[in-house]
This record gives C-alpha cells, sequence and structure tokens, in this order.
C-alpha cells in the first residue's frame, strides 16, 4: 500500500532531503513545532560548520550501562558529537540558538578523552610514549621488509624465474611474482596464484620481518584495548550525559539539515498557522521539473474541483496536500513566504488510487467506502479525494457523497475534491461553505493552460482532450452526435459562464487596482495639503513675531528720542503686520462660516465642533474638549443628529394585484431582487400563505442572490427547493 510522501509525489522530494542529514532518521520531529521554528530561523541567519555523519548510538549507550567496552571507533563517534559542540560554542550565535547551546555543559573528563584522537579518530601517538614507540617500531620494520623484497628483485640468482621486479600486495602481504620452479633459486612460501600459473610468493629471508611486525601490532591492540577499557570506564560514568548529547545531536541535526536543505534549493519555510485557511501564493510542488506557480485560497470547508482533463486537477489536490504535509513536518518549499499561510490539521489523508482488488474481491467503488469508512474515525483532518464517483454512477454517488460530506464537514474535516460529472457540483453549489473551482481551457490553442477560477464549475473537454491525444476527428464528431445536442448545449453555457466570470473578475481587479491607485492619491494630495497648511501657519507665526519684535524696537528707540529711526522701524512692524493678515486671509481663500454641529479638522485631527465664540472655538477631538482659534479650522461635514420620529398609523389596503408565483428568469441581480421584492410585498398584502419563485438553475447566481435575499427578509417563517426542479423555490410567508 502506498503510503503518503508516494500518493503526493514527495518521495524524491524527501529522498533528498535525506541526503542532508548527518544520521538517518524520519523526517517527523517531537515537540513544539513554535520552538523548532525559532531555533531553525535563528539557525538560517548565520553559517555553521558542517556536521559529521555520526550512526545512532543508542545500542552503544546501553553497552556503555552495562559496563561494557566499546570499540575505539564507537569511543570516536562520542567525541565528534562532543568535539561538534565545543565548536559551536566558539561561535557568536543568535538567540535562542545561544542560550541551547552554552547550556550544554561538557564534563572535563569527557574532554580530555578527546585530547587523545587524532582527526582521523585514531588514538594520538603524542599522547602516549609506549604507542609512539610501537608504531616507530611498525614503520621501521615494514621498510626492513621492502627493501630487502627489493634486494631480492634485483638480485641475479632470481633473475630468470622473476615475472617483474615489482612488489606485489596480496592480502596485506609483500610478495614477489614468479614462476614455476622458482624454489631452486629461493627458499619461500607461496601466498596465492595467478591465473596464468605464476605465484605470488614469501622469501623465509623476511619472515622474521613478518613476524616481528605481526608482534608489535598485537602489543599496539593490546594498548588500544587499555585505553578503550579506560574510556568506558569514564563512559560509564557519565552516561546520563552521552545520552543526553545523543539526543541533542539528533535534534540539532533535524535543524541544519532543513537549513541547508533550504540554501541549496531556495527554499522558504512556512509555519502552520492556528487557523484552518490555507493560502498559497507562487506555490510549486518538488515534484514538477519546470512546474507552473500555483495561486490558490482555500477558506471553506470543501473546495471542488471540475474542469478539463488533464488540467492540473490532480496537481492542484496532491500540491494543497503536499504543503500542509512539508509545513506540518517544518520542511521548506519554494512559494512566495509573505503571501502564502498553511493552516495546522491533525491529519493528512489523501483517498487517491484505484481501491480494486482482485485479490481482496473489492471492488472500486467499495474500496472507496472502505477509505470513506475510516474517516467518521478522524476529527481536525484535511482529506483530498481524487475523482470520487469513480466506480460506481454518478448520480446515485453524488447524492450518497453530498451526504457524507456534510457529515465529515461537522467533525472538523476539511476536503479538497477532483470530479468530471456535473451533478455533485449542482447540488453543492448553493452551500456557501462550498468552493467551486475551475480548471481552464484555452479555446484557440486547445490546450489546458493549468490555471484556476474560483467561484464556477468547469467543462471537462472530454472530446477536445480526445483529439488532442490523437483519436480520428470523425470519431469525436459521432461522439458528440451521440451525446445529444442539449448535453453540449449545457456544456456551452457551462464554459460561457465560466468565461464570462473569469472576464469579470478581470475587469474588477482592474477597477480595484484603478480605485487603490486613486485612493493612494488622494492620500498624497490630503498629505500634501496638511504639510503646507502647517508650513502655512508657521509662517504667519513668523510674521507675527517678526512684528511684535519690529514693533517693540520702534517704541523704544522713540522712548529715547523722537527720531526718523524709530518712525522707519514703526513702518517696518506694520508691513509684517498686513503681511501676516494676508497670509490669514489666504489660508481659507473659500472659508465658509463655521457653526456648532459641525465636523471639522484641526491640524491632522477629525472632530466636532461644540462652540464658537468670536475668533475662537471649542472642539471635541477623540472624546478630548479643547479651545483652539476658529482660524485654524477646515469644514469636512455636518455631525448627523439622530431625531426621534413621531408614531404614526398606517393603514395598507389591499391592491388585488398579488400572484402566488413570479418568473425572475434571465433577469440581472439588481432587477430580480427588485422585481422579488415588490412580489412579496404584495403577496403579505393579500395574506398568500405560500408562494413560489422560479428562477431556474443556470451558473446558480441568480439563485444565490435569491437564496440570500430570503435569507435576510424579516417576513418568511421558511423556505426550500421544489423537490424535482432545482430551478424553483417555494417560499412560506
Amino acid at each position: 500500500m502506498k503510503t503518503l510522501t508516494q500518493k503526493l509525489d514527495l518521495d524524491t522530494f524527501i529522498s533528498n532531503f535525506k541526503h542532508f542529514y548527518a544520521r538517518d532518521k524520519e523526517i517527523s520531529m517531537m515537540g513544539d513545532i513554535n520552538q523548532h521554528f525559532r531555533y531553525i530561523s535563528a539557525l538560517s541567519t548565520i553559517e555553521f560548520p558542517a556536521t559529521k555523519e555520526v550512526r545512532n548510538l543508542d545500542d552503544e549507550i546501553n553497552r556503555i550501562k552495562k559496563q561494557g567496552v566499546l570499540r575505539l571507533e564507537e569511543i570516536y563517534a562520542f567525541m565528534t558529537m562532543v568535539a561538534y559542540f565545543n565548536s559551536l560554542k566558539a561561535l557568536t550565535l543568535p538567540e535562542p540558538l545561544n542560550k541551547w547551546i552554552r547550556e550544554i555543559e561538557t564534563p572535563d573528563e569527557i574532554n580530555n578523552i578527546l585530547l587523545y584522537f587524532t582527526d582521523e579518530g585514531m588514538l594520538n601517538p603524542e599522547r602516549e610514549p609506549e604507542l609512539y614507540d610501537i608504531e616507530r617500531a611498525i614503520k621501521i620494520n615494514r621498510s626492513a621488509i621492502k627493501e630487502s623484497l627489493y634486494k631480492m628483485a634485483h638480485a641475479s640468482t632470481l633473475k630468470d624465474y622473476l615475472v617483474d621486479s615489482q612488489v606485489h600486495f596480496l592480502n596485506g602481504e609483500e610478495t614477489l611474482l614468479v614462476r614455476g620452479g622458482f624454489n631452486k633459486a629461493i627458499k619461500a612460501s607461496v601466498v596465492g596464484r595467478t591465473s596464468g600459473g605464476y605465484f605470488y610468493i614469501l622469501p623465509q629471508s623476511v619472515s622474521h620481518l613478518k613476524e616481528k611486525e605481526s608482534d608489535l601490532l598485537s602489543q599496539k591492540e593490546e594498548l588500544i584495548y587499555r585505553y578503550c577499557q579506560k574510556f568506558s570506564a569514564t563512559f560509564f560514568t557519565w552516561w546520563k550525559f552521552l545520552a543526553f548529547i545523543n539526543k541533542e545531536y539528533d535534534r540539532f541535526d533535524h535543524y541544519q539539515a532543513r537549513v541547508m536543505f533550504a540554501r541549496a534549493y531556495d527554499y522558504n519555510f512556512i509555519l502552520p498557522s492556528k487557523s484552518k485557511n490555507i493560502k498559497l501564493s507562487g506555490f510549486c510542488h518538488p515534484a514538477i521539473e519546470k512546474p507552473k506557480p500555483i495561486n490558490i485560497t482555500l477558506d471553506k470547508s470543501v473546495m471542488l474541483v471540475t474542469g478539463v482533463n488533464a488540467g492540473g486537477k490532480t496537481m492542484l489536490l496532491k500540491s494543497l496536500l503536499s504543503a500542509v504535509y512539508m509545513s506540518k513536518n517544518l520542511l521548506p518549499f519554494r512559494c512566495n513566504e509573505a503571501k502564502t499561510e498553511v493552516g495546522h490539521f491533525k491529519s493528512i489523508e489523501a483517498v487517491i488510487d484505484d481501491p480494486q482488488s482482485v485479490k481482496n474481491d473489492i471492488s472500486t467503488f467499495a474500496g472507496r467506502m472502505v477509505e470513506f469508512a475510516k474517516l467518521f474515525d478522524k476529527e481536525n483532518a484535511i482529506v483530498g479525494v481524487d475523482e470520487i464517483e469513480l466506480g460506481t454512477d454518478s448520480d446515485e454517488a453524488a447524492s450518497l457523497f453530498r451526504v457524507m460530506l456534510d457529515e465529515l464537514r461537522k467533525k472538523g474535516i476539511m476536503f479538497i475534491v477532483t470530479t468530471h460529472h456535473k451533478r455533485l457540483a449542482s447540488l453543492m453549489s448553493t452551500d456557501d461553505d462550498v468552493e467551486l473551482i475551475a480548471a481552464l481551457y484555452d479555446e484557440e490553442r486547445r490546450v489546458p493552460t493549468y490555471t484556476f477560477l474560483q467561484g464556477s464549475i468547469g467543462k471537462s473537454y472530454a472530446f477536445e482532450t480526445a483529439q488532442r491525444y490523437g483519436i480520428p476527428q470523425h470519431i469525436v464528431t459521432k461522439a458528440k452526435e451521440v451525446y445529444g445536442e442539449d448535453k453540449e448545449n449545457l456544456n456551452e453555457l457551462i464554459e460561457k459562464s465560466t468565461t464570462l466570470e473569469r472576464e469579470m473578475r478581470l475587469k474588477l481587479e482592474k477597477i480595484e487596482a484603478e480605485l487603490e491607485a486613486v485612493e493612494r492619491k488622494k492620500e498624497d494630495l490630503t498629505n500634501i495639503e496638511e504639510k503646507l497648511g502647517e508650513q502655512h501657519r508657521k509662517a504667519i507665526a513668523t510674521l507675527e513675531n517678526r512684528y511684535n519684535a519690529a514693533t517693540k524696537r520702534a517704541l523704544e528707540a522713540m522712548k529715547v528720542k523722537e527720531s526718523t529711526e524709530g518712525r522707519r522701524l514703526l513702518n517696518d512692524a506694520h508691513k509684517h503686520k498686513e503681511r501676516s493678515k494676508e497670509a490669514k486671509e489666504a489660508q481659507q481663500p473659500d472659508k465658509m462660516e463655521l457653526k456648532a454641529g459641525d465636523r471639522i479638522k484641526y491640524r491632522t485631527s477629525k472632530g466636532d465642533l461644540l462652540s464658537v465664540r468670536g475668533k475662537e472655538a471649542t472642539i471635541e477631538v477623540d472624546g478630548l474638549k479643547m479651545r483652539v482659534p476658529l482660524s485654524q479650522l477646515r469644514y469636512i461635514g455636518t455631525t448627523p443628529k439622530v431625531e426621534k420620529k413621531p408614531k404614526t398609523d398606517v393603514t395598507v389596503e389591499k391592491t388585488g394585484r398579488g400572484s402566488i408565483s413570479i418568473k425572475l428568469l434571465g433577469c440581472y441581480a439588481d432587477e430580480a431582487i427588485d422585481k422579488l421584492d415588490v412580489f412579496l410585498s404584495d403577496a403579505l398584502v393579500n395574506g398568500f400563505s405560500e408562494v413560489e419563485i422560479i428562477h431556474g438553475t443556470g451558473s446558480g447566481v441568480l439563485k444565490k442572490v435569491i437564496i440570500d435575499y430570503l435569507k435576510a427578509y424579516p417576513k418568511i417563517q421558511s423556505f426550500n427547493g421544489l423537490k424535482g426542479n432545482l430551478g424553483i423555490t417555494i417560499v412560506k410567508l
């Protein structure tokens, strides 16, 4: 049975990610996902040393607890982890990474063991004189063996039997390659034989040197074993620390692998949100070599995807589930990080493959029922179902799945469903909690566009797809005749509806963009106006200050002595005063008379004018009353007053023009609502208890507008669709 990652085409993605691990493990992480995300984010901001490959050491820890003796390479594996954390402590780390690494305190006894190892994982001879002497003796002995064999290979007595003059290594032994009859020239033991009949020999003259080497190697192994005993005894004392460091290395390995993977492929991390919404922007499924980025929003309980064959419906389903899976496991992927949101779900289910099995005697539809039955035990899940009506009559299946989806939604399960049949889509189209998605088709080029339109039912384009993949034209034409003109017309209506809705949405987007631009310009102009007003106010204050200063200087001069200089200074002061008056008059050229109750703007704040007294006014801004100069206020509107309306007796007379039925076929939404409002009013006046509204099925837009209006109408007891005819709604008054 396929795993979830296989169903979602994520196997290669997961395999590529695991190559960044220092040790093999599952991709899931235990613990608080928000805390993991903070550590990953911190690690992403720095450069850090590459981790070394270390296998999981749980078995070795169990042997330590039992006072077992580890091999040298097993001891070095623990030292590799200790050395790595020591190297991290030498870096300047951001929080919370810094706090975590600093709190890992390695015991001195463990750090001392680290000094006994070389970078290659061998015992350091410089730390142990006896080991140094043994290795030096082995090196000298091997040189002697090599020199002795070299002399024999060039000796005249053995020349006629030598195949070549090289020293050959066979099973770790230095040998000479000779022909048969060599024993007439030299005493030696045969180590091996070639397919050509030659012999690898070890001369007896170097046998004593080989025995000496063997003895030296035995001494070295005994020395290493003593050290292994010593180190293992220390490990037993600190086995809890070693178990801790083994777990923390695994944890850091999870973080570093994700950071390095994201850097290698230019991926982004998306932390699951607390909501159940999914919003993908620029999302690219990692299984597609040249993907077309997906922009889609899922904020309802059911997403129903219809439309062209091979148009990307299944890949849209897999993309939504894959985004949830990768986000749930903090695996990075390609998307627009700023505009992407992925909700958190307890479990992910993919009902994608054909479950038919001859071995288990189960049909396709029965297999689907088995998979759906398991969902009733799930809660807070997201489920993808590909070709939901697969394996049985589509009309019957549509009714069954409609009821099951309604029940499962009550358990907090969100669905992404693909289908080629219109029955289920038409049954669920009026549900406010169902999102309709249409896979689009390029009519001119006769190929799928791999784009999607929200809020519409899509045509399957089966005939066009068959022709595109090589089915002869005359067969397709005959198939269309068999299919029937009425059904083809229905498909054309669906297609036209989809096209019109797409054009409408493009126009709306264009209008919204233009409105945003206008609003921005308006805001910019308002800011400029306020800025200029503030500059104007400061200029007036400056002129008034100059006037006061000039007047003061003139009066002081005239007190001392009546002079022309004093008169000149006084004239200058009056000039500043005139400029100040002109500036104030220019400040509000279209100034209107303000009165109590007006909405005003004072500098950058808006408020209400409470009263006017001379050149000053009392205003209220954000609940704060203040007295300000009247000249600094700007009129922006009138505060609406709430007046009590007198009680009025109304007598309604019946008009006699009421009807129990109204046809709204072909009406625009606004036109239909106006007619419906008059119709219902007349029905109420005439005392009708039940009326019918004929709106047709169509694309479902008109019906939805009418249903929304009926929900808000105050004098309606209930309403429901007419059984057997989805184009009529019965209203009880």
